[in-house]
């Protein structure tokens, strides 16, 4: 499966970690493979970190906090930096858009698209420098002047998912590196060449030592991350099991974190809607990245009367999907991104025969593919709520089509999940729409397709996670609020709003 015409993907320095601004040799030889999904064969192999690399990574990005000039710049200052960093990305996304079809198997059309928007994250958080009050004035109850003062957290430990490696880098360090933190970057052993791009461009445009660290490492090295004294905030993107260990360690020094987690997200089916719309828009939404997307709508709860209607238009649309090759114009959708998640996908489609549910299309290995690891857009109908596949995030095309007795018992079945990260509503009645938002509880609440908006917040209710993400709102988890009360006017260097 060859991406004839592209530009090469030149890392330059795969075998090293990007720790006090430049390039260093890891403490062991030990190495991490990446896997193309859809050949099977190794795409680049990195740098694995252990203990001591972390504590190297962690002391660089304390010193740049506690002695280095980055938290003392103007957010103006910093600013500059942000833009030069979405200057050099936007150079090399011809590397970056196959980075993400080879490491996780998202369509090459689609990886275009997805990459090219990233830098506009940093743009967005460098254009809150003039805007947001960092500082503000307030009436104190005694004293002259009162001032709320949002200050940087600290050295940022930022833990990286593979579904989505450099979006989720952005999406952490942009915000940080406004608010004037220093950060230690984790990247997935399954997906850190992007990160290495990132390192690359943060090289070139001269950002002052240690202010962001990129590591790759296991999940035992990087609890020692997580436990480090040395690190005052964890922002965490990954599953809910992962999310709970981190909360407890953190929990034992009062360390502050945000955590993006797993998803089970609705999308409630009211009788007003037809049938086939809902089906072609979650089937469009479902090809992106094979549904390994936290927020994919995975549960289609719909009244008895219209279920059977729905099912037909969901098999319909889902058997036309066409599975194959991500630089093949003509795929729609491509493989999984590693062998052990095609295996847990085939395990919940197991399950989910043999908890009762019907299996309505999909479910085995495409026949015409003997290499890479795919698996059909799958349906299920006559899902039983409490069921294993209604209840647990598979993150694969797997969906599961519920029956309710009506509407208001489909936003029952759709509030009762330890999840809640996103949903959606299809109705052609607006206030109706808006009042079942309301009651849905859920981060994130669409109408008539699949929404997510990093620009407003993104975030989670219930086991789906703790803070938000994007926006003004994504600022917030990188500072800490300061009251100070004086008897004078002070001359603040960065002025006072």
């Amino acid at each position: 499966m060859p991406n004839p015409g592209l530009p090469p993907i030149a890392i330059r320095h795969p075998r090293q970690l990007f720790i006090g601004g430049k390039w260093e040799t890891p403490s062991s030889a030990s190495t991490f493979d990446v896997i193309t999904p859809a050949t099977e064969e190794t795409f680049f192999s990195v740098a694995q970190a252990q203990d001591v690399d972390v504590n190297r990574a962690v002391a660089s990005a304390r010193q740049a906090f506690d002695q280095g000039p980055w938290p003392r710049m103007s957010h103006a200052e910093r600013a500059g930096y942000m833009r030069r960093i979405s200057e050099g990305l936007r150079t090399r996304m011809g590397e970056l858009s196959q980075i993400q079809t080879n490491q996780v198997g998202m369509i090459h059309s689609l990886s275009q698209v997805f990459m090219s928007g990233i830098p506009a994250m940093f743009e967005y958080y460098a254009s809150l420098a003039d805007t947001y009050p960092f500082e503000e004035r307030h009436r104190p109850v005694a004293g002259k002047v009162g001032l709320l003062i949002r200050e940087p957290v600290g050295v940022v430990a930022a833990i990286i998912p593979w579904n989505a490696p450099l979006f989720t880098i952005s999406v952490k360090i942009a915000p940080a590196l406004l608010a004037g933190c220093t950060l230690v970057v984790k990247l997935a052993p399954e997906a850190p060449i992007d990160g290495y791009v990132l390192a690359e461009v943060i090289e070139e445009i001269g950002l002052p030592s240690g202010v962001i660290n990129l590591i790759t490492a296991d999940r035992a090295v990087s609890e020692l991350l997580v436990g480090h004294s040395g690190v005052d905030k964890v922002s965490f993107t990954g599953s809910t099991a992962a999310g709970k260990r981190i909360a407890s360690i953190c929990g034992e020094r009062i360390a502050r974190c945000t955590l993006e987690l797993g998803g089970k997200s609705a999308a409630v089916v009211m009788d007003d809607y037809d049938v086939e719309e809902v089906a072609k828009a979650i089937a469009a939404s479902s090809c992106a990245n094979t549904t390994q997307v936290c927020s994919a709508l995975t549960r289609i709860i719909v009244t008895k009367q219209k279920h059977d209607a729905l099912t037909d238009a969901f098999s319909a649309a889902f058997k036309a999907i066409k599975v194959g090759d991500p630089y093949d114009a003509a795929s729609q959708i491509g493989p999984l991104a590693m062998r052990r998640q095609r295996d847990r996908v085939e395990h919940y489609i197991s399950k989910g025969c043999e908890e009762g549910a019907t299996l309505a299309t999909g479910g085995r290995r495409p026949r015409h593919l003997d290499r890479g690891f795919f698996i059909e857009p799958t349906v299920f109908s006559n899902v039983d709520h409490r069921s294993t596949i209604a209840r647990e995030e598979i993150f694969g095309p797997v969906i599961s089509i519920i029956p309710a007795d009506d509407e208001a018992r489909a936003v029952e079945i759709a509030n009762d999940s330890r999840f809640g990260l996103n949903s959606t509503v299809f109705t052609n009645d607006i206030d109706k729409a808006y009042a079942t938002a309301r009651m849905l509880r859920a981060g994130t609440v669409g109408h008539n397709a699949f929404r997510s908006d990093f620009g407003i917040a993104f975030g989670g209710f219930k086991e789906s996670g703790i803070g938000r993400e994007g926006g003004r709102e994504g600022l917030l988890p990188f500072l800490e609020a300061k009251t100070v009360v004086l008897d004078g006017e002070p001359h603040s260097p960065h002025g006072i709003p």
